[in-house]
């Protein structure tokens, strides 16, 4: 009797064992299943074998119902790469898209001016843009077309930028081209509004020799004509008198690594396409960044600058060289604040005299510039620029004044009011030793004269559009 209730559970236990491996159970658990304990009952061995066949039920069923499953993924067909292709969002299509690795990009600078010495002609004397008073003023509205050249992309190793520019600014940096007067137009006429034109190549030369050909900016001075880019609203007198605006010709930069690069240039001259003689204008920068913080570039440029016919057809203008040297160094001491120094030297032009010879004997110019900013967050900043400047005789100035010179003290406060709208708030200060600085009474002058100015400054570029 005793054999009869002992072979019964273990039987159905042996049973379920073999259940369990043909259905994929773990031996693990199977042995932990199959093992009872010694002292159980018959009655327990019994629930723990329902226990195990109910488990193994399950087991069967969930293994039956993933096979479903795989089967019907399986006879399920993928779907075809033009349907894919469709349930894609399309992308956006932005300026940035259009216009591939072309960018888009310039400004609009206004501003409204107060010079205390109320002048009758409502203007500002020595200045190089912001020259009206009491009215609203366009200094220049800018549009710039870009493509940097790249010897690793797709675009490849060609590039060009065309910059067009318009109103009072743009006005005066063509102002005096030579071409006008060729041409019979009128000063400016030939490229009124064409501030930059020019088209790149980079030569595989070393780590990329990047050459430009066509009109670009001067690299000298501290100051741009944009101001945006500049700390103060209004330029300074070095930029005004000690150095060109522009040249037209072609440079050649080589970067050697990330302290030093040298850029050569040859020109037909200062603020002029047509050249105004036969003679060429030389140019070398040297730029050099000892450590993150500092960085110096040093020009210098020569070349004949006298229009020829000057002093007669008996004299040869192209030895008549006009030679200028530039300095720039700047050090940011901390991420808010930055200090900048600029100095020029200019002397070689002679002016007409009635002796022998016709000429004078070569003039010179001279003058210096500080610069501070510290930004008090992100969206503010002020900044102060203290120059002199000595035209010696009267020459660059066209006053005629001999030992004639200046200081300048310029303090700017910029709020950004947006990611793309700028205002600044300056106030500037004039001195000179001679009283040239026009009055309200235009008969006369005075040694000082004491601005206002308000500016603001919209910007745009086709990369930020999303």
């Amino acid at each position: 009797m005793g054999l009869a209730i002992a072979g019964a559970p273990v039987a159905r236990a042996q049973t379920q064992m073999a259940a369990n491996a043909a259905g994929g159970v773990s031996e693990a658990s199977t042995m932990s299943a199959s093992v009872a304990p010694a002292a159980s009952s018959p009655a327990s061995l019994d629930r723990r074998v329902e226990e195990l066949e109910k488990e193994l039920a399950e087991l069967r069923s969930e293994l039956a119902a993933r096979k479903r499953t795989e089967e019907a993924a399986a006879a399920t067909p993928a779907p075809s790469p033009a349907a894919a292709a469709q349930d894609k969002p399309a992308e956006k299509t932005t300026i940035a898209s259009l216009l591939g690795p072309t960018s888009l990009s310039g400004f609009i600078d206004t501003y409204y001016q107060v010079n205390f010495n109320h002048p009758s002609d409502q203007g500002a004397d020595f200045r190089a843009f912001d020259f009206r008073s009491h009215q609203f003023g366009l200094n220049m509205a800018e549009l710039i077309l870009d493509k940097a050249p790249d010897a690793s992309g797709p675009a490849g190793r060609t590039g060009y930028h065309v910059s067009l520019g318009f109103g009072d600014g743009m006005n005066a940096v063509n102002g005096t081209d030579f071409a006008g007067n060729t041409l019979g137009f009128g000063d400016g006429f030939f490229a009124q509004h064409l501030k930059e034109a020019y088209f790149s190549y980079l030569a595989p030369v070393g780590k990329g020799l990047q050459v430009d050909v066509g009109k670009y900016v001067t690299p000298m001075g501290s100051e741009v004509i944009e101001s945006k880019d500049n700390w103060n609203y209004s330029r300074g007198l070095l930029f005004t008198y000690a150095i060109p605006f522009y040249h037209f010709g072609m440079r050649a930069k080589y970067t050697f690594n990330d302290k030093y690069a040298l850029t050569g240039y040859l020109a037909n001259g200062w603020n002029n396409i047509v050249d105004n003689n036969s003679g060429k204008m030389f140019g070398l920068t040297f730029n050099w960044n000892p450590t993150k913080k500092v960085s110096f570039a040093q020009t210098y440029m020569a070349g004949p600058e006298a229009p020829a016919g000057t002093f007669g057809p008996t004299v040869n203008v192209n030895n008549f060289w006009r030679q200028t040297w530039d300095t720039v160094v700047t050090y940011n001491p901390t991420a808010k604040l930055s200090l900048m120094a600029n100095f020029d030297y200019g002397r070689g032009d002679r002016f007409p005299i009635e002796s022998t010879p016709p000429y004078s004997a070569p003039v010179y110019w001279t003058g210096g510039a500080g610069y501070v900013k510290y930004a008090l967050d992100a969206n503010d900043y002020v900044a102060a620029r203290y120059e002199y400047f000595e035209d010696h005789d009267g020459f660059m100035t066209a006053t005629g004044i001999p030992r004639l010179h200046f200081n300048e003290f310029t303090a700017t406060y910029q709020r950004t009011l947006a990611t793309h709208l700028l205002t600044r708030f300056e106030y500037r200060r004039d001195m000179g030793n001679f009283p040239v600085f026009d009055i309200s009474n235009f008969n006369s002058g005075v040694k000082y004269q004491n601005t206002a100015t308000i500016g603001l400054i919209f910007l745009f570029d086709s990369r930020d559009a999303k």
